[in-house]
């Protein structure tokens, strides 16, 4: 076994073993942080101490409820209200097209960024978390779409169906002008189908792979490509158009089932298969309860969420309120995904900051850079977020968070911010803030949309608000100590100690902090141990 599968593994044995619960009749404050790690982000004290001592079937449904009601928290971002660009096909001259693509990737890092201040900031995070699952689910990458708009209308498609109708999600991402460039849908005419949309539809958005219960043949395959000609994307407006010139009108048979059918009638024989249920159950298990599905469980769920209609936030119910994700054997099961950690890290600590873009390049560093997954199968996550490098990194994120409030003098943060402020005088180096900055963000992908053309295309002026956003993240160690008893100045007491780990690790922690270990640094500490990285 490689090393880094080794350390995946560790990380999954920190898990502590213990009998199955029923939910609970009311949430004890380590069930109540449990539930809102697992169904939104690390939560702050606050959030745990509205849901503990509520019965699990009514945090569940209040849970539920409200982010069904969410709405963002900020406007959109500006270029979503500007007509749509004008048709790549019609610019003059690679300049022309050159800048268009520049304006694309601007758009895109807009969106990002718009998007992760949202996360940490929105009182109702299921609704984020769900609308990334979906992203991951239905994966389209920004590099090939290449329109910043495609791409929003897209977030707001699976924003608003995020806990609605998995039916009329399916449908209206099919016709998605975004999902249908990615996988080459809007060239699709009777002639020539394109096969990709059909394959990844069954393989991907619905039944799974065929040898692992689809059950479906290369035939079925050409056959609802056949039914989706015609399925095509208006260039000039990106919005989605059908020509019925490029429809293949003949009878197709598909799982089957025959007749003239569309694509509509096509996706409609797909989830009347048991194995789309158990599918979307299993993705949604492996998300929220645990990284080893129990079959009985999937298919009860599954059951039901083929009788409701399909109906997301009644799956999601019945998986809340299982056994399986009360159990303590299923705690600390999960690894964090970069977003979760980001994203948690500063929500339960409550840190300020001016800017969300430091936060997009992170994400990224570590392995997941919103708006570009990998590939159509989206992010593997699991053991895959840790390798030895990733790892580094994670730990580097909260140490660099946390440093400055320990010393006196410059943090590295605001090294890099007095760089950016000083980079006029400094002739003789002009490009010192950008290399600082390509550095500090290296690794991820490469390519469009990766943090290196990123920071190309901000340009100095961009870096330099990125250095000073870096050094304007702040946290008030005070005030978070003093919610638990605990001192910035003073080792904690051995019941503290207990109740900070309780607090911010999922899992019994595996390193020793030296006794004398006072305030932040313990913080820190924590935050540095293997199980501050699983959920």
């Amino acid at each position: 076994m490689s090393p880094c599968k080794t350390l995946a593994v560790g990380f999954l044995m920190l898990a502590a073993v213990c009998a199955q619960a029923e939910a609970p009749a009311r949430l004890s404050t380590l069930q109540a942080r449990h539930f809102l790690l697992r169904t939104g982000f690390a939560p702050d004290q606050a959030e745990v101490d509205a849901v503990t001592g509520l019965p699990a079937r009514k945090a569940v449904s209040d849970l539920l409820r409200k982010a069904q009601l969410a709405t963002p928290l900020h406007a959109a971002p500006d270029f979503t209200a500007q007509p749509p660009p004008v048709s790549y096909r019609s610019l003059n001259g690679k300049e022309e097209q050159q800048a268009w693509r520049q304006q694309q990737q601007r758009e895109g890092l807009e969106l990002k960024t718009w998007w992760m201040r949202e996360m940490i900031e929105s009182p109702t995070p299921l609704q984020e978390r769900m609308t990334l699952f979906w992203h991951n689910h239905f994966a389209t990458s920004q590099q090939k779409v290449n329109s910043s708009q495609a791409m929003w209308h897209q977030h707001l498609l699976l924003r608003a169906a995020a806990l609605g109708n998995f039916r009329s999600l399916l449908h209206a991402v099919a016709r998605d002008p975004a999902m249908l460039v990615y996988l080459d849908g809007a060239n699709s005419r009777k002639e020539a189908p394109n096969e990709n949309f059909a394959r990844e539809v069954m393989e991907l958005f619905t039944l799974g792979e065929a040898t692992q219960g689809g059950r479906y043949s290369e035939q079925d395959i050409k056959e609802a490509a056949r039914a989706f000609t015609g399925w095509s994307v208006e260039r000039d407006d990106f919005s989605f158009r059908f020509r019925p010139l490029f429809h293949d009108t003949g009878d197709k048979t598909v799982l089957g089932r025959s007749g003239n059918l569309d694509g509509d009638a096509a996706l409609d024989i797909l989830l009347e298969q048991p194995a789309a249920a158990r599918f979307i159950v299993s993705k949604l298990w492996k998300e929220f309860v645990s990284p080893v599905p129990d079959k009985a469980e999937v298919e009860r769920i599954a059951r039901h969420f083929q009788t409701s209609g399909y109906d997301i936030s009644a799956a999601l119910s019945d998986l809340l309120l299982s056994d399986a994700f009360w159990a303590e054997s299923n705690r600390g099961s999960l690894i964090k995904s970069p977003v979760d950690l980001v994203v948690g890290t500063l929500r339960q600590f409550e840190f300020s900051y001016s800017d969300a873009t430091p936060f997009v390049l992170k994400s990224a560093q570590l392995g997941q850079n919103l708006l570009v997954p990998p590939n159509v199968k989206g992010w593997p996550g699991q053991n895959d977020w840790i390798n030895a490098t990733t790892l580094l990194e994670r730990k580097r994120f909260t140490e660099q968070l946390f440093r400055p409030q320990e010393r006196q003098g410059e943090s590295k943060m605001a090294a890099l911010a007095t760089a950016s402020q000083t980079r006029a005088a400094d002739e003789a180096q002009p490009m010192r803030p950008m290399r600082q900055m390509q550095a500090e963000f290296a690794g991820g992908q490469s390519g469009q949309g990766s943090n290196q053309q990123a920071l190309r295309l901000l340009g100095q002026d961009g870096v330099a608000g990125i250095a000073q956003g870096l050094a304007r993240i702040s946290f008030n160690p005070d005030r978070w100590l003093a919610q638990y008893g605990g001192f910035t100045d003073r080792e904690p007491s051995g019941e503290l100690k207990a109740r900070l780990a309780q607090t911010l690790l999922a899992a019994t922690a595996t390193q020793i902090i030296a006794n004398g270990t006072v305030g932040v640094a313990y913080l820190r500490m924590l935050t540095l141990d293997p199980a501050y990285q699983l959920k």
